[in-house]
């Protein structure tokens, strides 16, 4: 990057971790309480539904959309079976562990995504 660095991925990520960190505490919190693990990944994916899919479609009218096909819908449906598989053991690990635990181990997967954005960015390959 030549020793310039943007601000808005840096604010981006440490909102994202806060985020992370947020629900992974909550949902220690619900699963004491007595919550599956697997009803508290239905509702923290039905919560960002409702919030991201009325936001997608007001910001992005203008654009003009690629057709769906059936590689694209089995991509989406690809990652949103690894996404509820991947958050559905996490948060049965956090249930049975502490959710400082979870939340350490969770600050890892940002940071690494973090840099290695920034270097294919540079054009290393």
């Amino acid at each position: 990057m030549g020793g310039k660095v943007a601000v808005l991925p840096v604010v981006g990520m440490i909102m994202a971790e806060c985020a992370q960190d947020g629900r992974m505490i909550a949902g220690k919190a619900a699963m004491s309480n007595g919550l599956s693990s697997f009803v508290f990944v239905l509702y923290s994916h039905t919560i960002a539904s409702i919030i991201l899919l009325p936001s997608s479609l007001i910001f992005n009218r203008q654009q003009e959309r690629p057709p769906l096909t059936l590689s694209i819908v089995s991509g989406f449906f690809l990652l949103g079976l690894f996404g509820c598989l991947g958050q559905s053991f996490g948060y049965a690990g956090i249930n049975l562990s502490s959710p400082e635990l979870g939340t350490a181990m969770l600050n890892t997967v940002p940071g690494l995504t973090f840099c290695s954005c920034c270097y294919f960015q540079d054009g290393k390959t």
